[in-house]
């Protein structure tokens, strides 16, 4: 018993830094340096997500960060999975997000996590990624908000879990909804103040992406 306490224990801190690892991996950051656009983190919100890498004007560049942010959330869940079970996945998913918000490389300054989030639900539970992608593409063609879509897509993920997966799969989307919510908290005063701008608005045209709908506009002002 305890030889098998002692491997699922390293099981999980396997997972644990594996997801962390992928996670924190700044994608937003490094392929704008490669595209020779400089430093993502002085211009806009200062942000590493798809955002503000928009706000370079590359919308391809922006385009591969969602699918790179994607994507490393659902590698370390997917990596995890096959290495060590499901549960394990599982933890590898929720800290790839945990990376991506709070990177080590970055002084823990990251991203808001939503296309991470997304990529670890399709992995762990493509009918909750499903569902909550749709959530997203419902809400922001009805509201026009991608900062409320992102919200309103993490807070239905657990409910769609919990009807359609097992009960691993919706604590994991518990804990990825309060996490994401807690990041957008900014974004959540700026709705309810009436001061958060629209997709397609003159001042965040950057947030028809639903990646790390950022700190817009306070930060607008000072330059998500």
């Amino acid at each position: 018993m305890d030889a098998f306490m002692a491997g699922l224990n390293m099981n999980s801190l396997g997972a644990a830094l594996i997801g962390y690892g992928l996670g924190s991996v700044p994608f937003g950051l490094v392929l704008t340096r490669l595209a020779g656009l400089g430093d993502i983190r002085q211009i806009g919100s200062g942000n590493i997500g798809a955002t503000n890498v928009l706000r370079t004007g590359n919308k391809f560049l922006a385009f591969m960060t969602v699918i790179c942010d994607s994507g490393k959330g659902g590698a370390a869940a997917w990596l995890a999975w096959n290495l060590f079970g499901f549960e394990s996945g599982l933890i590898a998913g929720f800290m790839a997000v945990l990376g991506h918000n709070f990177p080590i490389w970055l002084k823990f300054k990251g991203g808001k996590g939503f296309a991470t989030t997304l990529g670890v639900l399709l992995v762990t539970s493509w009918p909750i990624g499903v569902a909550a992608g749709a959530t997203w593409l419902l809400l922001a063609g009805m509201f026009r908000y991608s900062s409320l879509a992102a919200l309103g897509a993490l807070a239905a993920a657990p409910v769609y879990a919990e009807y359609l997966a097992t009960r691993p799969v919706t604590i994991m989307a518990a804990g990825l909804a309060i996490l994401g919510i807690a990041r957008h908290h900014e974004n959540i005063i700026r709705l309810m103040r009436g001061e958060e701008s629209k997709i397609g608005g003159t001042k965040k045209t950057a947030e028809n992406i639903p990646e790390d709908t950022e700190k817009d506009a306070g930060d607008d002002s000072k330059g998500h």
